[in-house]
């Protein structure tokens, strides 16, 4: 709500995110130097790792908008003349398929930025487009044969079978797939909020 409403960064989020855990895990007795330290390194280690992603797929990105690409594909995907829900249906389509193997970030900052001028194209609200993207994500992380997610549980949970995780993971996945379709035919579902908060 911080964040949404602007009386807060992500990053001012983040940091009250951050103390709220530690407060917690300091109340719940488990806050050992050993621990901090820990999770210091961890959090160093995302870190670096998201301000690479964010650095090399600037420098992607500058290179192929310079050399024209985005445009040239538009342009080529436009001269097909296929339906406008057709065409979003395989961009969604090739985003499901690489959240199988890839994690959001590389998504978002490499693949996405590439789509825009398409979707802004094919006459669809940007935010809509963005909330249609991160639903149809989550739904491949839950989603055979990779599931990302099962593996974040199991890595919680290790006793668990992942035999089990999947078919307790499946239910979840028939439920975002509806979510998708429903955000689709409704944009509103989507859009309401944000038009309401901003105007």
């Amino acid at each position: 709500g911080s964040i949404f409403s602007g009386w807060a960064t992500p990053t001012e989020g983040a940091a009250c995110g951050a103390i709220g855990a530690l407060l917690l895990t300091l109340a719940y007795g488990r806050l050992t130097r050993a621990v901090l330290f820990d999770s210091l390194i961890k959090t160093l280690e995302i870190s670096v790792l998201i301000l690479f992603l964010v650095a090399a797929s600037n420098l992607f990105g500058a290179v192929f908008a310079k050399l024209g690409t985005p445009t040239m594909l538009t342009e080529y995907l436009l001269s097909l003349n296929m339906n406008r829900w057709f065409m979003l249906a395989i961009i969604l389509g090739l985003i499901f398929v690489l959240g199988w193997p890839l994690e959001w970030v590389p998504i978002v900052l490499i693949v996405v930025p590439f789509l825009l001028p398409l979707v802004t194209k094919l006459g669809f609200n940007l935010t809509w487009f963005g909330i249609l993207v991160a639903v149809t994500l989550q739904t491949a992380w839950l989603s055979p044969p990779v599931a990302l997610s099962a593996y974040f549980l199991k890595g919680v949970v290790p006793q668990w079978e992942l035999t089990d995780i999947y078919k307790g993971m499946m239910q979840f996945m028939v439920l975002q797939m509806f979510a998708v379709i429903l955000i689709a035919l409704f944009p509103q579902l989507a859009l309401w909020l944000p038009s309401l908060w901003y105007g």
